[in-house]
């Protein structure tokens, strides 16, 4: 592979399953990671820690530099105060959120409603709902607990799930519809950090991944450009 072919803007659908995990609490620095990695990721991640620093400043500068915005904030409350918190998150234009399915499925209702009706409200795109089942830096979750969170999901009315790689199978048969978010990405070659159950890009899309997260391996790169079109050629 030449360094033309390796450096050349990924195709839409590409851009689409590719979301940056902007793990930082610089506002500057995760505008200049995600515009640097632009031509091959299409979302951007804002999670606790830049939403934090942040807070929706984040999520609309990345929305006018042309990103799809996942919001990252794993909502685990009782049902009001999560109803309240994704009323606010659905009103920013975002593309994803994701609510703990632990909450179980009348928070997760509460959550998705309130999603759209702040959308509505705003006149934008209500988000998709992503129930997050079991982190992949968990090693040890009892084999019934990720059926319980699929369920969970689909009986909160959520449009995606958040599983590692190999929960994968078991997901799709449980409920095929679902839009599939994968984290603990690892390309071959770079460290495993804290994900314990982790995949190459290309073998989470095998999977049946829908979207890949990579936070470390692009934004901890010398040259993070670089890492982020190698990953987008390793899908093409």
């Amino acid at each position: 592979m030449t360094q033309a072919v390796a450096m050349a803007e990924a195709p839409q659908e590409v851009r689409a399953r590719l979301a940056l995990a902007l793990d930082v609490d610089d506002m500057v620095v995760a505008l200049r990671l995600a515009r640097q990695v632009g031509p091959w990721f299409g979302v951007a991640k804002v999670g606790l820690e830049l939403f934090t620093a942040a807070g929706p400043d984040a999520v609309s500068a990345l929305i006018e530099s042309g990103f799809d915005v996942f919001v990252d904030l794993k909502l685990h409350d009782i049902p009001t105060t999560v109803e309240r918190s994704a009323k606010v998150l659905g009103a920013l234009g975002v593309t994803y959120v994701t609510l703990h399915a632990h909450g179980g499925s009348v928070m997760l209702r509460a959550g998705v409603d309130r999603l759209a009706h702040g959308a509505q409200a705003a006149g934008v795109p209500a988000p998709t709902a992503l129930a997050v089942t079991i982190l992949t830096s968990d090693p040890d979750a009892p084999p019934h607990i990720l059926g319980k969170r699929v369920k969970a999901a689909l009986e909160g009315g959520c449009g995606g799930i958040v599983c590692a790689a190999a929960d994968i199978s078991e997901a799709r048969q449980l409920a095929p519809r679902l839009h599939i978010v994968v984290p603990g990405i690892r390309p071959e070659g770079t460290t495993h950090d804290d994900q314990a159950r982790r995949a190459t890009p290309a073998e989470a899309v095998q999977m049946g991944a829908d979207v890949l997260v990579i936070g470390r391996p692009v934004t901890h790169a010398d040259d993070p450009a670089k890492a982020a079109a190698a990953i987008a050629a390793s899908l093409g």
